[in-house]
This record gives structure tokens, C-alpha cells and sequence, in this order.
């Protein structure tokens, strides 16, 4: 080991593990643990660190002596550079194994659970060009690389639509080619950039906040429509309707293009008035005969294959026959909600977001359900007493909240309800496995599915069914 200023250097590091948020684990001298951005598991590795804490580091591998029989060769150019698809180095399978592990470690270690056999993890098929929707940010001042840097040639175009740098809210990586989203995604970013260079229209500047374009969405669905959707700073109708013109021009197929007139410190539009350009102020999305309506300002599943192969692990965990009273906690738009009832006798959703219920009862009334209903509100202050006694008592509850998982409250009332069945639907084992922890002394865990949503990342769902011990 050594010492430079304030930075170590270890030698002869082995990876040994993948950790959270896509990091790598090696081991110290002192025992002490290395999380590691750019290595993978079987690498033995010289590392620098970057960040020292009471248990661990935070480094970078800075040259490898051995290289894992588990890499690959990463698709993407923008690979290390950019946010996304960290586990781009890793074999699809070794990124399989590693989720399910991360997931029985959290339930075991966190939940403290006894658990049945794990069924093995749902893959993708499709490992690249899966996602059905991405934001990309606009930059006049993109980042540059080392290379660009260090080279003697002046940067003249300095302009960006891309992604930002991990950890840099005002650094754009201008991007080429996203492996994530299926065509025509990248040939729409390219010609509306290409379009804005060659017509002068200004990028975004977050520091200065001045610039016309400000982000731009992309949406599509396995039924093949498109939603296009820019964000202007400025109100440059000239300059907008020229932009918009040519992009429902070039690219007649795109179902519904969409603007959003934002000039407030930060780019989210749910409160902002999404106006249509040209098209539909929405598309469709197709599940089983099921038809969801998308706006611009939806939550839906954003691998729409998988999310198929999810929903179907849920309606199979709740084990329906049709006589069965079902509440869906955290509906969103009601689709799983949607999904289950036709074996159900009646299923209620709950969702605190107004217009996710607003689009929920449009899509149950397009898709013809007539037993299935929707409320709005906290899940705390809406799923009491007073409520169960209007509604009924539950057969089977079903509930996918948001990363941070369920409040203490919620879960209190989950138990007071104690219907027979629960199944947990969850994008984060670790709040999942807490909550489950709360539950354990009422209810066993009889099944685990982990489904890989999101190929390249370290990111996994996982359902778990509960039953009520006896």
C-alpha cells in the first residue's frame, strides 16, 4: 500500500462480489471493504481510492493484473462515462446471478426471513433496446472528454443532447447511439440536434438558466406508436414550430408529438401544461387484449415485455378462482389492478397520485372492467377502518410501492386487515425485506420470484407472497 496526499493505493486487489448501485467489492489488507466502480467480479485489480469512510472505501481500479472470466465486451462507446448500464462489462448471466443473490442476502440479512427455494430469476430476452422510455437533457456546454481536453484542437461545438454526468447536474455527455431504446429513438434525438445546430436555436444552460431547448422525451409501446415530447425554456414560437414542423415531418410515424413550455428552476412537468402539436395527446400500450392509455405525464413499466412476465408472476402468487375480493395498493394507473380482474370478483385500487387515478378509471372503462374501482389518497390516511368497512373485507392484497418501500403505518394496517394472502411486489429488496421483517411474526413468506427489469443494471424487482401463519 501507498500513500499519495490523501489517496490510497492497494495492489493486488481481488473483486469478489457486486454490490449496491452497481458497484464491485474488493477486500483491503486491513479487511476493510472496497466498493469499485469499474471492475467486475474475478478481476484482480491495483485500486485508488477516491473516498474513505469508518468501514469502507470508495475507489478505482487503476490497472488490472487479471481480467474475470466473467467480463464482456461492452456495446456501447458511451460506456463508462455514462450513468446508465453499469454492468455493461458483465455477462448476462453473471448479472442474473448476482440479482438473485442481492435479493436472498436482503431478505435473509435484513428481513431475517426463513425462506422457501428461491424460483430462479425471470432474464429479459431482450438484453438492449428494451426500455419504452427515455428523457434526454440539452446542453451548450457539453462535457468534454480527457482526450478532448488534453488534445491542442478548440472545442467549437459545445452543444449536447444526452444524458447527465453521474453526480453533475449541469454536465450533459452528448451521446451517439443508446442501446436502450428501440429505433426510431436514436434517429429522432440525432435530427432534432442536428436540426437545432444548423438552425441556430439556443441549447440550455442549467447554470445560467437562458436557452431555448431544455429536454426532450421519448415514448413508445409494443403496439408501435411514438410520443415525442419537448421541453422549451423560452417561449420562442418561431424557433418552436419550426423545430416541431420539420420533426412531424421527418418522421410521419410518431403517433403523438407534445411541448411543454417550462421556465421554472427545474425540468419536471408534472405541473405544467403538456400541449399537442400534432396527433393524439396520448398512445397505447397493449397487455393481453388490455389497452393503457399513456400521456406524457403517466407512470407505466418501462420494459413493457417484462413488465408482462411481472404482472403474470403477481396474478400467479395471488392464486385467484374469481370469487376473491382484491385491493391493489399503489395502483398507479391500475394496471395491475386491470390485469388481475377478470379472475377476480371485484378489485379495488388505491393510489395517492390524482391523475395516475384519473388515467386508471379511463383505461378500466375503455377495456370494459366493471369491477374494478379506484380511489385517490395517502395509502395511510386512505387504507383505515372506515375504508375496509366500505369496501369490504380483502381476500388478497396486493401492493407495489415506490424504492422506499411501505410506511410504518401502512404495514400496521396490513396487519390489522390480515388478509390470507399478500403479494409484495417490490423495484427494491432491501425496503422490501425491512417491511416483510415487520410482518413475519403473522405472515411466512411461501414464494420468491425475482424478475430482471432492467438488463445492464444492478437494478431487480422481486415478488414475494405472504400467507398468513396458522
Amino acid at each position: 500500500m501507498r500513500k499519495n496526499k490523501r489517496r490510497k493505493t492497494f495492489e493486488n486487489v481481488e473483486v469478489v462480489d457486486a454490490g449496491a448501485k452497481g458497484k464491485s467489492v474488493g477486500k483491503a489488507p486491513d479487511g476493510r471493504v472496497i466498493f469499485l466502480t469499474n471492475a467486475v467480479p474475478g478481476d484482480v485489480v491495483d485500486v485508488m481510492t477516491t473516498k474513505k469512510r469508518k468501514a469502507y472505501f470508495e475507489g478505482v481500479a487503476t490497472n488490472f493484473h487479471t481480467l474475470s472470466d466473467k467480463r464482456t465486451e461492452p456495446v456501447c462507446e458511451h460506456f463508462g462515462v455514462c450513468g446508465g448500464c453499469k454492468w455493461q462489462h458483465m455477462g448476462y448471466e453473471h448479472q442474473l446471478y448476482f440479482k438473485q443473490k442481492e435479493v436472498e442476502n436482503n431478505l435473509k440479512r435484513i428481513g431475517n426471513l426463513e425462506l422457501p427455494e428461491t424460483t430462479p430469476i425471470l432474464g429479459s430476452k431482450e438484453q438492449y433496446f428494451y426500455r419504452n422510455k427515455m428523457e434526454f437533457s440539452f446542453s451548450d456546454s457539453r462535457w468534454l472528454t480527457q482526450e478532448e481536453i488534453n488534445s491542442d484542437i478548440e472545442i467549437e461545438d459545445r452543444n449536447a443532447l444526452g444524458f447527465h454526468i453521474p453526480g453533475m447536474w449541469d454536465k450533459i455527455l452528448d451521446i451517439k447511439k443508446c442501446h436502450l431504446q428501440q429505433d426510431p429513438s436514436n434517429a429522432i434525438r440525432l435530427e432534432v440536434k442536428n436540426f437545432a445546430n444548423k438552425n441556430g436555436l439556443p441549447f440550455f444552460n442549467p447554470r445560467k438558466q437562458e436557452g431555448l431547448l431544455r429536454t426532450l422525451m421519448i415514448r413508445t409501446s409494443s403496439t408501435g406508436e411514438i410520443m415525442v415530447l419537448i421541453q422549451f425554456f423560452e417561449d420562442g414560437k418561431e424557433h418552436r414550430e419550426l423545430l416541431l414542423n420539420h420533426i412531424n415531418e421527418k418522421f410521419p410515424e410518431i403517433t403523438a408529438l407534445l411541448y411543454v413550455i417550462n421556465s421554472k428552476g427545474n425540468d419536471t412537468i408534472y405541473d405544467q401544461e403538456v400541449i399537442c402539436f400534432a396527433g393524439r395527446d396520448h398512445i397505447f400500450e397493449e397487455m393481453e387484449g388490455l389497452q393503457f392509455k399513456i400521456n406524457a405525464k403517466s407512470f407505466y413499466q418501462t420494459n413493457s415485455e417484462q413488465a408482462y412476465e411481472l404482472y403474470k408472476v403477481a396474478r400467479g402468487f395471488a392464486g385467484l378462482t374469481g370469487d376473491e375480493l382484491v385491493y391493489d395498493l399503489y395502483t398507479g394507473t391500475g394496471t395491475i389492478a386491470q390485469f388481475v380482474a377478470k379472475n377476480a370478483k371485484k378489485v379495488v385500487g388505491v393510489e395517492s397520485v390524482p391523475e395516475a387515478i384519473d388515467d386508471a378509471k379511463a383505461n378500466a372503462l375503455h377495456n370494459n372492467i366493471s369491477n374494478a374501482e379506484f380511489f385517490v389518497g395517502d395509502m395511510k390516511n386512505v387504507f383505515n377502518d372506515d375504508f375496509i368497512a366500505a369496501h369490504g373485507q380483502p381476500d388478497v392484497i396486493i401492493t407495489d410501492p415506490p424504492r422506499d418501500g411501505m410506511h410504518k403505518q401502512v404495514v400496521e394496517q396490513l396487519l390489522q386487515v390480515a388478509p390470507p394472502k399478500i403479494v409484495y411486489v417490490s423495484c427494491n429488496s432491501a425496503t422490501q425485506a425491512r417491511d416483510l421483517a415487520l410482518m413475519k411474526e403473522k405472515y411466512k413468506v411461501t414464494k420468491v420470484q425475482p424478475v430482471d427489469m432492467f438488463p445492464q443494471t444492478h437494478h431487480v424487482e422481486n415478488v414475494v407472497l405472504l400467507e398468513k401463519r396458522v
